[in-house]
């Protein structure tokens, strides 16, 4: 009996969230979390959870300015070593923006390993910005090549990471901050201290951080002083950076 062929998995742009605008200016593709290693599928609910709340304020922060969200849906759940799975899947969301929107910018904002699919396919030419929270990362290996920079220059940059995160160390974002920094002026990162993994206990002043930096990336909107001076200063000040609690409730221009 004739073996099946093993079907071709493919990627796909979930709908937009909330209602799409008439015009898109300007996406920002939302890339969920995922395992060091695995090839299975990713469970839909499981893996979008850590991103929607994030992507419906965006949506309704960037609405009047052509803002669209999308949810990127992974053909495989791990990143699976050199095959780099999540950030080729992000690459052909890119891409696909192009095609259904035209040349417009975009900003990959990524959590966990979606952080790290973020940063590696940052080199993309539609896009314009990366945000990583709580962003996976390699453990630095002197047999292997470190986690490259080079393709985030020319983007703004932001990386937020909890300083008692547990699961991906915060101070390996940090290194790989410092690496960009000394090509890209435009890259920083804020700590949240005290603040785990899933960045749970301060998500309002996280969100609003997230909501300034996108709608300055993609719009031209004015950063707040916070973001502005986090860019402006030197490493590592601008790449230690603390957020405030409360950041966002009286946001000055």
């Amino acid at each position: 009996m004739a073996q099946q062929a093993t079907p071709v998995r493919s990627a796909r742009l979930g709908r937009a969230l909330g209602p799409e605008p008439t015009a898109v200016s300007g996406v920002v593709l939302l890339l969920p979390g995922g395992d060091e290693s695995s090839d299975r599928r990713p469970s839909p609910m499981w893996a979008t959870a850590s991103v929607r709340a994030l992507g419906r304020r965006l949506t309704r922060a960037g609405q009047t300015q052509g803002l669209a969200a999308h949810v990127v849906h992974y053909r495989f759940r791990g990143w699976n070593g050199s095959e780099a799975h999540l950030a080729g899947d992000a690459s052909w969301a890119a891409d696909e923006v192009v095609r259904r929107y035209g040349d417009v910018p975009v900003c990959l904002a990524g959590v966990d390993m979606g952080g790290r699919a973020a940063l590696r396919a940052a080199g993309h030419t539609a896009v314009n910005s990366v945000l990583a929270l709580a962003p996976w990362l390699p453990e630095e290996d002197v047999a292997a090549p470190p986690e490259p920079v080079k393709q985030l220059s020319g983007r703004r940059v932001l990386i937020v990471h909890g300083t008692n995160d547990e699961r991906t160390d915060p101070e390996l974002s940090f290194r790989l901050a410092a690496r960009a920094k000394k090509s890209n002026r435009d890259v920083c990162r804020f700590e949240v201290h005290s603040d785990g993994h899933g960045l749970h206990q301060h998500r309002t002043e996280v969100h609003a951080l997230a909501e300034d930096f996108v709608m300055g990336a993609l719009f031209g909107r004015g950063l707040s002083r916070p973001l502005e001076d986090a860019l402006a200063a030197p490493p590592p000040l601008g790449l230690r950076m603390p957020l405030a609690s409360g950041f966002g409730k009286a946001l000055r221009h």
